[in-house]
Protein backbone atom coordinates (compact mmCIF):
# COMPACT_ATOMS: atom_id res chain seq x y z
CA UNK A 1 0.00 0.00 0.00
CA UNK A 2 2.89 2.37 0.83
CA UNK A 3 4.42 1.85 -2.61
CA UNK A 4 1.02 2.39 -4.27
CA UNK A 5 0.61 5.76 -2.53
CA UNK A 6 4.09 6.81 -3.65
CA UNK A 7 3.34 5.74 -7.23
CA UNK A 8 0.02 7.59 -7.25
CA UNK A 9 1.67 10.78 -5.99
CA UNK A 10 4.44 10.50 -8.58
CA UNK A 11 1.92 9.86 -11.37
CA UNK A 12 -0.31 12.79 -10.37
CA UNK A 13 2.69 15.11 -9.98
CA UNK A 14 4.30 14.07 -13.27
CA UNK A 15 1.02 14.33 -15.18
CA UNK A 16 0.48 17.84 -13.85
CA UNK A 17 4.03 18.98 -14.60
CA UNK A 18 4.21 17.50 -18.09
CA UNK A 19 0.69 18.61 -18.99
CA UNK A 20 1.26 22.23 -17.96
CA UNK A 21 4.70 22.34 -19.58
CA UNK A 22 3.32 21.21 -22.92
CA UNK A 23 0.28 23.45 -22.47
CA UNK A 24 2.68 26.41 -22.34
CA UNK A 25 4.09 25.52 -25.76
CA UNK A 26 0.59 24.84 -27.10
CA UNK A 27 -0.97 28.11 -25.94
CA UNK A 28 1.93 30.24 -27.17
CA UNK A 29 1.93 28.51 -30.54
CA UNK A 30 -1.80 29.00 -30.96
CA UNK A 31 -1.49 32.64 -29.87
CA UNK A 32 0.75 33.21 -32.91
CA UNK A 33 -1.47 31.20 -35.23
CA UNK A 34 0.88 28.20 -35.45
CA UNK A 35 -0.76 24.85 -36.18
CA UNK A 36 -0.30 22.21 -33.48
CA UNK A 37 -0.76 18.70 -34.86
CA UNK A 38 -0.45 16.72 -31.61
CA UNK A 39 -0.72 17.40 -27.88
CA UNK A 40 0.33 14.39 -25.79
CA UNK A 41 0.91 13.75 -22.11
CA UNK A 42 3.52 10.95 -22.04
CA UNK A 43 4.99 9.45 -25.20
CA UNK A 44 3.01 7.24 -27.57
CA UNK A 45 5.37 5.07 -29.64
CA UNK A 46 3.30 2.55 -31.67
CA UNK A 47 0.07 3.27 -29.80
CA UNK A 48 -1.64 5.59 -27.31
CA UNK A 49 -3.85 4.83 -24.31
CA UNK A 50 -6.37 7.50 -25.23
CA UNK A 51 -6.77 10.05 -28.01
CA UNK A 52 -9.27 12.26 -29.80
CA UNK A 53 -9.13 14.92 -32.48
CA UNK A 54 -10.47 18.45 -32.18
CA UNK A 55 -10.10 20.71 -35.20
CA UNK A 56 -6.48 20.37 -36.38
CA UNK A 57 -5.02 18.86 -33.23
CA UNK A 58 -4.89 15.29 -31.94
CA UNK A 59 -4.99 15.15 -28.13
CA UNK A 60 -3.91 12.02 -26.29
CA UNK A 61 -2.24 10.18 -23.42
CA UNK A 62 0.71 7.93 -24.23
CA UNK A 63 1.81 4.80 -22.43
CA UNK A 64 5.49 5.72 -21.89
CA UNK A 65 5.74 8.12 -18.88
CA UNK A 66 9.08 9.70 -19.81
CA UNK A 67 7.67 13.12 -20.65
CA UNK A 68 5.23 14.58 -23.15
CA UNK A 69 5.23 16.63 -26.32
CA UNK A 70 3.39 18.92 -28.69
CA UNK A 71 4.04 18.34 -32.38
CA UNK A 72 4.22 21.81 -33.87
CA UNK A 73 3.83 22.01 -37.65
CA UNK A 74 6.98 23.07 -39.48
CA UNK A 75 9.41 22.42 -36.65
CA UNK A 76 12.26 19.95 -36.32
CA UNK A 77 11.59 18.28 -32.98
CA UNK A 78 11.76 14.84 -31.37
CA UNK A 79 9.30 13.47 -33.95
CA UNK A 80 12.04 13.97 -36.61
CA UNK A 81 9.40 14.48 -39.27
CA UNK A 82 11.83 15.51 -42.00
CA UNK A 83 9.35 14.84 -44.81
CA UNK A 84 7.21 17.75 -43.67
CA UNK A 85 10.22 20.03 -43.81
CA UNK A 86 10.69 19.21 -47.52
CA UNK A 87 7.26 20.61 -48.35
CA UNK A 88 6.63 24.27 -49.24
CA UNK A 89 6.33 26.54 -46.20
CA UNK A 90 2.76 27.19 -45.11
CA UNK A 91 1.74 30.37 -43.27
CA UNK A 92 0.52 28.49 -40.18
CA UNK A 93 3.80 26.63 -39.66
CA UNK A 94 6.44 27.29 -37.02
CA UNK A 95 9.17 27.97 -39.58
CA UNK A 96 7.03 30.67 -41.25
CA UNK A 97 6.94 32.83 -38.13
CA UNK A 98 9.40 35.54 -37.04
CA UNK A 99 12.30 34.41 -34.85
CA UNK A 100 11.04 36.28 -31.78
CA UNK A 101 7.71 34.42 -31.92
CA UNK A 102 9.47 31.07 -32.29
CA UNK A 103 11.70 31.95 -29.33
CA UNK A 104 8.68 32.65 -27.13
CA UNK A 105 7.06 29.37 -28.18
CA UNK A 106 10.23 27.52 -27.18
CA UNK A 107 10.55 29.00 -23.69
CA UNK A 108 6.80 28.94 -22.91
CA UNK A 109 6.98 25.47 -21.32
CA UNK A 110 9.76 26.51 -18.94
CA UNK A 111 7.88 29.71 -18.07
CA UNK A 112 4.77 27.65 -17.32
CA UNK A 113 6.71 25.42 -14.91
CA UNK A 114 8.18 28.43 -13.09
CA UNK A 115 4.72 30.00 -12.86
CA UNK A 116 3.35 26.74 -11.44
CA UNK A 117 6.06 26.71 -8.76
CA UNK A 118 5.31 30.35 -7.92
CA UNK A 119 1.58 29.63 -7.60
CA UNK A 120 2.20 26.56 -5.41
CA UNK A 121 4.66 28.31 -3.08
CA UNK A 122 2.30 31.28 -2.79
CA UNK A 123 -0.60 28.96 -1.99
CA UNK A 124 1.45 27.00 0.55
CA UNK A 125 2.49 30.23 2.29
CA UNK A 126 -1.12 31.39 2.45
CA UNK A 127 -2.70 28.09 3.57
CA UNK A 128 0.01 26.60 5.79
CA UNK A 129 2.51 29.40 6.33
CA UNK A 130 6.21 28.74 6.94
CA UNK A 131 6.73 26.18 9.70
CA UNK A 132 10.28 25.53 10.82
CA UNK A 133 12.49 24.86 13.79
CA UNK A 134 14.75 27.77 14.58
CA UNK A 135 18.39 27.17 15.38
CA UNK A 136 18.07 29.90 18.02
CA UNK A 137 15.81 27.57 20.02
CA UNK A 138 18.47 24.82 20.12
CA UNK A 139 19.92 26.34 23.26
CA UNK A 140 21.15 22.96 24.51
CA UNK A 141 22.78 22.13 21.19
CA UNK A 142 22.73 18.91 19.22
CA UNK A 143 23.81 15.31 19.50
CA UNK A 144 25.92 14.17 16.54
CA UNK A 145 26.51 10.85 14.81
CA UNK A 146 29.91 9.17 14.49
CA UNK A 147 30.75 10.84 11.16
CA UNK A 148 30.05 14.24 12.67
CA UNK A 149 32.23 13.41 15.67
CA UNK A 150 35.06 12.51 13.27
CA UNK A 151 34.72 15.97 11.71
CA UNK A 152 35.26 17.59 15.12
CA UNK A 153 31.73 18.09 16.42
CA UNK A 154 30.94 17.22 20.03
CA UNK A 155 27.55 16.48 21.57
CA UNK A 156 26.08 19.70 22.90
CA UNK A 157 27.61 21.88 20.16
CA UNK A 158 25.32 24.35 18.41
CA UNK A 159 26.08 25.31 14.81
CA UNK A 160 26.06 29.12 14.51
CA UNK A 161 27.24 29.87 10.95
CA UNK A 162 28.39 27.95 7.87
CA UNK A 163 30.82 29.91 5.68
CA UNK A 164 29.64 33.08 7.38
CA UNK A 165 25.94 32.40 6.75
CA UNK A 166 23.88 32.50 9.92
CA UNK A 167 21.72 29.44 10.55
CA UNK A 168 18.08 30.07 11.30
CA UNK A 169 16.08 27.21 9.81
CA UNK A 170 17.63 23.96 11.07
CA UNK A 171 16.54 22.07 7.95
CA UNK A 172 18.95 24.18 5.88
CA UNK A 173 22.03 22.72 7.63
CA UNK A 174 22.46 19.62 5.37
CA UNK A 175 22.25 21.69 2.17
CA UNK A 176 24.64 24.37 3.41
CA UNK A 177 27.16 21.75 4.51
CA UNK A 178 27.07 19.40 1.54
CA UNK A 179 26.33 21.52 -1.53
CA UNK A 180 29.84 22.88 -1.98
CA UNK A 181 32.97 22.61 -4.10
CA UNK A 182 35.32 23.67 -1.31
CA UNK A 183 36.07 23.21 2.38
CA UNK A 184 33.42 24.53 4.76
CA UNK A 185 34.13 26.87 7.69
CA UNK A 186 31.69 26.17 10.50
CA UNK A 187 31.40 28.30 13.63
CA UNK A 188 30.00 26.39 16.61
CA UNK A 189 29.07 27.34 20.15
CA UNK A 190 30.52 24.97 22.75
CA UNK A 191 30.15 25.52 26.50
CA UNK A 192 29.38 29.20 25.95
CA UNK A 193 32.40 29.79 23.69
CA UNK A 194 32.58 30.03 19.92
CA UNK A 195 35.00 27.88 17.96
CA UNK A 196 35.73 27.38 14.28
CA UNK A 197 35.84 24.00 12.53
CA UNK A 198 37.23 23.54 9.01
CA UNK A 199 35.47 20.64 7.26
CA UNK A 200 37.53 19.29 4.32
CA UNK A 201 35.71 18.86 1.00
CA UNK A 202 36.81 15.22 0.76
CA UNK A 203 35.18 14.46 4.12
CA UNK A 204 31.98 16.25 3.10
CA UNK A 205 31.85 14.24 -0.13
CA UNK A 206 32.24 11.02 1.87
CA UNK A 207 29.49 12.17 4.24
CA UNK A 208 27.12 12.95 1.35
CA UNK A 209 27.77 9.61 -0.33
CA UNK A 210 27.34 7.68 2.91
CA UNK A 211 23.76 8.86 3.40
CA UNK A 212 24.49 9.52 7.08
CA UNK A 213 23.19 13.09 6.94
CA UNK A 214 19.72 12.15 8.16
CA UNK A 215 20.92 11.83 11.74
CA UNK A 216 23.98 14.06 11.39
CA UNK A 217 22.63 16.24 14.18
CA UNK A 218 19.63 15.67 16.42
CA UNK A 219 18.31 17.97 19.10
CA UNK A 220 19.51 17.37 22.63
CA UNK A 221 16.55 16.23 24.75
CA UNK A 222 17.37 17.84 28.11
CA UNK A 223 16.43 16.24 31.41
CA UNK A 224 14.22 19.19 32.24
CA UNK A 225 11.94 18.86 35.28
CA UNK A 226 8.30 19.79 34.63
CA UNK A 227 6.78 18.59 37.91
CA UNK A 228 7.65 16.56 41.02
CA UNK A 229 5.58 13.45 41.83
CA UNK A 230 7.67 11.90 44.64
CA UNK A 231 7.72 13.80 47.97
CA UNK A 232 11.24 12.51 48.62
CA UNK A 233 12.54 14.20 45.46
CA UNK A 234 10.89 17.50 46.46
CA UNK A 235 12.26 17.26 49.98
CA UNK A 236 15.74 16.60 48.55
CA UNK A 237 15.56 19.92 46.70
CA UNK A 238 14.41 19.25 43.11
CA UNK A 239 12.27 22.06 41.65
CA UNK A 240 10.18 22.71 38.58
CA UNK A 241 12.43 24.07 35.78
CA UNK A 242 15.58 22.35 37.04
CA UNK A 243 17.76 20.72 34.40
CA UNK A 244 19.75 17.66 35.43
CA UNK A 245 23.15 17.82 33.70
CA UNK A 246 25.23 15.16 35.48
CA UNK A 247 24.85 11.94 37.46
CA UNK A 248 27.51 11.04 40.05
CA UNK A 249 29.90 13.50 38.41
CA UNK A 250 29.36 12.18 34.86
CA UNK A 251 28.03 14.89 32.56
CA UNK A 252 25.13 13.65 30.45
CA UNK A 253 23.47 16.14 28.12
CA UNK A 254 20.63 13.99 26.84
CA UNK A 255 17.73 12.54 28.81
CA UNK A 256 18.12 9.19 27.02
CA UNK A 257 21.39 8.56 28.92
CA UNK A 258 19.75 8.65 32.38
CA UNK A 259 17.15 5.81 32.64
CA UNK A 260 19.68 3.00 32.30
CA UNK A 261 22.09 4.53 34.77
CA UNK A 262 19.34 5.28 37.30
CA UNK A 263 18.08 1.70 36.99
CA UNK A 264 21.52 0.56 38.17
CA UNK A 265 21.06 2.68 41.30
CA UNK A 266 17.52 1.64 42.26
CA UNK A 267 16.88 1.67 45.98
CA UNK A 268 19.86 3.96 46.60
CA UNK A 269 20.69 7.64 46.30
CA UNK A 270 21.88 9.39 43.13
CA UNK A 271 24.16 12.41 43.30
CA UNK A 272 22.81 14.82 40.69
CA UNK A 273 24.22 18.04 39.29
CA UNK A 274 21.32 20.40 38.60
CA UNK A 275 21.35 23.61 36.57
CA UNK A 276 19.09 26.25 38.10
CA UNK A 277 18.93 29.95 37.16
CA UNK A 278 22.29 29.75 35.42
CA UNK A 279 24.06 28.09 38.34
CA UNK A 280 24.88 24.44 39.06
CA UNK A 281 24.09 22.83 42.42
CA UNK A 282 24.62 19.33 43.81
CA UNK A 283 21.63 17.33 45.11
CA UNK A 284 21.31 13.83 46.57
CA UNK A 285 18.04 12.37 45.28
CA UNK A 286 16.57 8.98 46.31
CA UNK A 287 16.04 6.46 43.50
CA UNK A 288 13.01 4.19 44.06
CA UNK A 289 13.01 0.41 43.59
CA UNK A 290 11.92 0.84 39.95
CA UNK A 291 14.94 3.01 39.20
CA UNK A 292 13.01 6.28 39.00
CA UNK A 293 13.37 9.70 40.60
CA UNK A 294 9.63 10.34 40.72
CA UNK A 295 9.57 13.34 38.37
CA UNK A 296 7.89 14.27 35.09
CA UNK A 297 10.03 15.75 32.33
CA UNK A 298 9.01 18.65 30.10
CA UNK A 299 7.24 17.81 26.84
CA UNK A 300 9.76 18.12 23.96
CA UNK A 301 7.18 20.05 21.91
CA UNK A 302 7.18 22.71 24.63
CA UNK A 303 10.94 22.68 24.98
CA UNK A 304 11.42 23.01 21.22
CA UNK A 305 8.36 24.76 19.77
CA UNK A 306 7.95 24.90 16.01
CA UNK A 307 7.78 28.43 14.69
CA UNK A 308 5.15 29.30 12.10
CA UNK A 309 5.04 32.50 10.06
CA UNK A 310 1.53 33.16 8.78
CA UNK A 311 0.80 35.30 5.72
CA UNK A 312 -2.17 37.22 4.43
CA UNK A 313 -3.08 36.68 0.79
CA UNK A 314 -1.13 39.76 -0.28
CA UNK A 315 1.88 38.86 1.90
CA UNK A 316 1.94 35.30 0.56
CA UNK A 317 2.71 36.49 -2.99
CA UNK A 318 6.16 38.04 -2.32
CA UNK A 319 6.86 35.24 0.19
CA UNK A 320 6.10 32.65 -2.49
CA UNK A 321 8.29 34.49 -5.02
CA UNK A 322 11.22 34.61 -2.56
CA UNK A 323 10.84 30.93 -1.71
CA UNK A 324 10.74 30.00 -5.38
CA UNK A 325 13.84 32.10 -6.02
CA UNK A 326 15.74 30.40 -3.19
CA UNK A 327 14.89 26.93 -4.51
CA UNK A 328 15.93 27.85 -8.07
CA UNK A 329 19.24 29.28 -6.84
CA UNK A 330 19.93 26.23 -4.67
CA UNK A 331 19.14 23.76 -7.46
CA UNK A 332 21.25 25.73 -9.93
CA UNK A 333 24.20 25.53 -7.53
CA UNK A 334 23.74 21.76 -7.29
CA UNK A 335 23.59 21.49 -11.07
CA UNK A 336 26.87 23.39 -11.44
CA UNK A 337 28.54 21.05 -8.96
CA UNK A 338 27.46 18.00 -11.00
CA UNK A 339 29.79 19.01 -13.86
CA UNK A 340 32.74 19.47 -11.49
CA UNK A 341 34.40 16.03 -11.21
CA UNK A 342 36.11 16.75 -7.87
CA UNK A 343 32.74 17.12 -6.10
CA UNK A 344 31.54 13.70 -7.36
CA UNK A 345 27.98 15.07 -7.38
CA UNK A 346 27.38 13.27 -10.68
CA UNK A 347 27.28 10.03 -8.70
CA UNK A 348 24.15 11.32 -6.94
CA UNK A 349 22.10 11.65 -10.14
CA UNK A 350 18.85 9.71 -9.91
CA UNK A 351 16.03 8.67 -12.20
CA UNK A 352 12.38 7.84 -11.74
CA UNK A 353 12.91 5.56 -8.73
CA UNK A 354 14.82 8.31 -6.90
CA UNK A 355 12.15 10.86 -7.79
CA UNK A 356 9.36 8.55 -6.61
CA UNK A 357 11.18 7.83 -3.35
CA UNK A 358 11.01 11.48 -2.25
CA UNK A 359 7.24 11.22 -1.80
CA UNK A 360 6.00 10.01 1.62
CA UNK A 361 4.17 6.71 2.09
CA UNK A 362 1.17 8.58 3.51
CA UNK A 363 -0.80 11.14 1.53
CA UNK A 364 -0.06 14.65 2.74
CA UNK A 365 -1.22 17.54 0.57
CA UNK A 366 1.22 20.03 2.10
CA UNK A 367 4.15 17.77 1.35
CA UNK A 368 2.76 16.81 -2.07
CA UNK A 369 2.52 20.41 -3.24
CA UNK A 370 6.01 21.25 -1.96
CA UNK A 371 7.46 18.25 -3.81
CA UNK A 372 5.52 19.17 -6.95
CA UNK A 373 6.81 22.76 -6.86
CA UNK A 374 10.38 21.52 -6.41
CA UNK A 375 10.10 19.04 -9.31
CA UNK A 376 8.51 21.76 -11.46
CA UNK A 377 11.60 23.88 -10.90
CA UNK A 378 13.85 20.93 -11.75
CA UNK A 379 11.89 20.36 -14.97
CA UNK A 380 12.19 24.04 -15.87
CA UNK A 381 15.92 24.28 -15.17
CA UNK A 382 16.74 21.02 -16.97
CA UNK A 383 14.68 22.03 -20.01
CA UNK A 384 16.32 25.43 -20.36
CA UNK A 385 19.80 23.89 -20.59
CA UNK A 386 21.33 24.60 -24.03
CA UNK A 387 21.19 20.97 -25.14
CA UNK A 388 19.82 20.27 -28.63
CA UNK A 389 16.49 18.48 -28.33
CA UNK A 390 15.56 20.37 -25.16
CA UNK A 391 13.73 23.69 -25.08
CA UNK A 392 16.97 25.44 -24.22
CA UNK A 393 18.68 24.09 -27.33
CA UNK A 394 15.86 25.24 -29.61
CA UNK A 395 15.78 28.63 -27.88
CA UNK A 396 19.56 29.03 -28.23
CA UNK A 397 19.45 28.42 -31.99
CA UNK A 398 16.56 30.87 -32.35
CA UNK A 399 18.38 33.45 -30.22
CA UNK A 400 21.37 33.08 -32.51
CA UNK A 401 19.12 33.89 -35.46
CA UNK A 402 17.68 36.95 -33.67
CA UNK A 403 21.16 38.30 -32.90
CA UNK A 404 22.90 37.50 -36.20
CA UNK A 405 19.95 37.68 -38.57
CA UNK A 406 21.04 34.33 -40.07
CA UNK A 407 18.87 31.24 -39.84
CA UNK A 408 20.54 27.88 -39.25
CA UNK A 409 20.00 25.29 -41.97
CA UNK A 410 17.49 22.46 -41.59
CA UNK A 411 20.33 19.97 -42.09
CA UNK A 412 22.22 21.46 -39.14
CA UNK A 413 19.10 21.47 -36.97
CA UNK A 414 18.38 17.82 -37.84
CA UNK A 415 21.94 16.80 -36.94
CA UNK A 416 21.79 18.80 -33.71
CA UNK A 417 18.47 17.14 -32.83
CA UNK A 418 20.03 13.68 -33.21
CA UNK A 419 23.00 14.69 -31.06
CA UNK A 420 20.70 16.13 -28.42
CA UNK A 421 18.49 13.04 -28.33
CA UNK A 422 21.61 10.90 -27.90
CA UNK A 423 22.79 13.05 -24.99
CA UNK A 424 19.37 12.89 -23.35
CA UNK A 425 19.21 9.11 -23.80
CA UNK A 426 22.65 8.67 -22.21
CA UNK A 427 21.65 10.86 -19.26
CA UNK A 428 18.41 8.90 -18.79
CA UNK A 429 20.26 5.58 -18.88
CA UNK A 430 22.92 6.83 -16.46
CA UNK A 431 20.46 8.34 -13.97
CA UNK A 432 18.15 5.34 -13.94
CA UNK A 433 21.14 2.98 -13.88
CA UNK A 434 22.27 4.78 -10.72
CA UNK A 435 18.81 4.09 -9.26
CA UNK A 436 19.07 0.39 -10.01
CA UNK A 437 22.54 0.21 -8.48
CA UNK A 438 21.62 2.17 -5.32
CA UNK A 439 18.27 0.56 -4.60
CA UNK A 440 18.77 -3.03 -5.78
CA UNK A 441 22.50 -3.85 -5.94
CA UNK A 442 24.47 -1.68 -3.50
Amino acid sequence: MDILIKVLQLFLCFTLLVGLHELGHFLMARAFGIRVEKFYIFFDPWFSLFKFRHKQTEYGIGWLPLGGYVKIAGMIDESMDTEQMKQPVKPDEFRAKPAWQRFLVMIAGVVMNILLALVIYTGVCYVWGDTYFSNDDARWGYNFNDRAHALGFEDGDRIVTIDGQRIDNVSSIPTLLLITDKDREVVIERNGERRTLILPLEELIALRRSGDMNDFQTLVHPFLIDSIAAPAAAEAGLRHGDRIVALDGERLNDFSAYPGRLAARKGSVARLTVERAGEEIELAIPVDTAGRLGVFTADPSKVYPLRTRHYTLLESIPAGVKRCGRVIASYWEQLKLIVQPRTKMYEELGGFIAIGSIFPSEWNWHDFWLKTAFLSIILAVMNILPIPGLDGGHALFTLWEIITGRKLSDKFLEAAQYVGLAIILVLLLYANGNDIYRFFIK
